[in-house]
């Protein structure tokens, strides 16, 4: 993929993470914190714990940081996935943020 198609494709992804995050606070008693600086988005929950989604241009990447570990994604052609479970990344999201927060939290590509 050439550059400029991985910055379209990856800036959809942040900006679906933050409509997810938007979701979230509407419907939920989360109270999410997320704040967007460039190209990386810190999630802030209410017990302080964080998940931080990044780019990483230079390998085409987007990155998760969470209590669990972190995480290193590709697009595919389809979605983003993990290069090494082969997870799809809101999928992801979805899990850690739910683990964190302690709530059934939804996060979505679209």
């Amino acid at each position: 993929m050439t550059d400029p198609e991985y910055m379209d494709r990856a800036e959809a992804a942040l900006a679906a993470i933050e409509r997810s995050c938007d979701h979230i606070n509407d419907t939920t008693d989360a109270d999410l914190d997320n704040q967007r600086v460039g190209g990386m988005i810190t999630i802030t929950f209410l017990n302080g714990s964080q998940l931080i989604v990044n780019l990483q241009k230079p390998l085409q990447e987007i990155w998760l940081a969470a209590r669990s570990g972190g995480y290193h994604y590709r697009h595919d052609g389809g979605a983003w996935v993990d290069t090494k479970s082969g997870e799809e990344l809101f999928g992801q999201l979805t899990r850690e943020a739910s683990a964190q927060s302690g709530l059934a939290l939804q996060f979505a590509a679209g």
